[in-house]
């Protein structure tokens, strides 16, 4: 995007640099994100629980020509790495992996796929009002305790499958949910690494 007239006489090569940290928090109209479904403690949209890192590489190549980047993990008393991590930053999704088999998927509020849980929205949403929904569908669920919160209290339903963090968009926050498997919900804070709750 070129910068002229008194924005290049004022700022300079600097005004460039303002055009794309302003481009940074646009968030991407649903229309023109992947419109995936939950099926909760299975899959999110073509991913599956359980996955290997190549498998789901595979099932993201009809989405995207991006590659996945891996973090790889090598215990001390081990000769051989793990994919721990697995990233793509255009389509707006984070995995974690456990014994390289997928066991959290992230999806980024500005640019990640729309997710569906029984019709509704989950991502970039004003955080309130998705709290509000899961505390209604709570309520009309036996039993109610299906709700539960975590640190500073962002929501998570026990039978979906999800906690809705939030994650920076400007001077606003909106939602940014963690789908895990059955097994995380027995030490959710413990089962993912810290940075997975850190968005903002």
């Amino acid at each position: 995007m070129a910068v002229c007239g008194p924005w290049r006489a004022a700022f300079g090569r600097n005004a460039l640099v303002f055009v794309v940290v302003i481009k940074w928090w646009n968030v991407l109209p649903d229309d023109e994100r992947q419109q995936w479904t939950l099926d909760p403690f299975v899959s999110v949209g073509p991913l599956r629980f359980g996955m290997s890192p190549g498998h789901v590489s595979q099932a993201l190549s009809g989405v995207t020509t991006e590659s996945q980047r891996h973090t790889l993990h090598r215990p001390a008393t081990e000769g051989v790495s793990t994919v721990v991590e697995g990233d793509y930053q255009e389509v707006g999704l984070k995995l974690y992996y456990r014994k390289e088999r997928l066991a959290c998927v992230v999806v980024d509020a500005l640019r990640g796929p729309q997710v569906f849980a029984d019709g509704t929205a989950l991502v970039g949403r004003v955080p309130s009002l998705l709290e509000q929904w899961m505390v209604q569908r709570a309520e009309a669920r036996e039993p109610y305790s299906e709700l539960t919160y975590m640190a500073a209290g962002v929501p998570g339903s026990e039978t979906l499958g999800v906690v809705i963090d939030v994650q920076r968009a400007g001077d606003h926050l909106l939602t940014r949910p963690v789908f895990i498997p059955p097994e995380a919900m027995d030490d959710l804070p413990h089962f993912l690494p810290r940075e997975a709750w850190s968005a903002c």
